[in-house]
């Protein structure tokens, strides 16, 4: 899908590709840059992981969507129906861990972009620092999206691990 497709399916008056895909995709944008400007500089460790995040940034925009089609399932239950509380908590609950695997992919790059930045080729630092920027970005993207799925149950340490992500990001 062209980066126009996406964006207009985004757009569409549609329940998926939403925020956590836009989060993936931010994530995944900041990682090619970071692995662009680990190209340049020659650190081979640092374009492998980058190119394993954008990847796995990808993959997990596809796993967001359907782990949020059981959250819309279980909303289309009556709201008398005994099973919608108990189904749409599970689901929202399966619906955080998507957004909180990205967040944490977004601080990794965040932080190896800023790291890029700081140590790599200094004609490609306005690159990194975009990179880190954009995962920084979708961090808090994604981490917000976490705590909505699990509003109503503040001891759940997926909150404190999706806060931590956005901190990492932030550097």
């Amino acid at each position: 899908m062209s980066l126009e497709d996406f964006l207009v399916a985004v757009a569409e008056r549609t329940a998926a590709p939403g925020g956590g895909a836009g989060a993936a995709a931010g994530c995944a944008i900041g990682a090619a840059l970071a692995e662009m400007a680990a190209r340049y500089a020659g650190r081979e460790e640092a374009v492998a992981r980058a190119a394993e995040i954008r990847a796995d940034a990808l993959r997990l925009s596809d796993v967001d969507a359907e782990a949020y089609a059981l959250v819309l399932a279980a909303l289309q239950l009556p709201a008398d129906d005994p099973r919608r509380g108990p189904r749409l908590r599970a689901a929202s609950s399966a619906a955080a861990e998507p957004p909180l695997a990205i967040a944490e992919a977004a601080a990794e790059v965040a932080e190896l972009a800023r790291g890029l930045a700081r140590d790599g080729r200094p004609h490609l630092r306005g690159d990194a620092l975009a990179g880190a920027d954009l995962a920084a970005g979708a961090a808090r993207a994604a981490a917000r999206l976490v705590e909505i799925n699990l509003e109503g149950d503040a001891g759940d340490p997926r909150l404190a691990r999706a806060r931590g992500a956005v901190e990492r990001a932030a550097g």
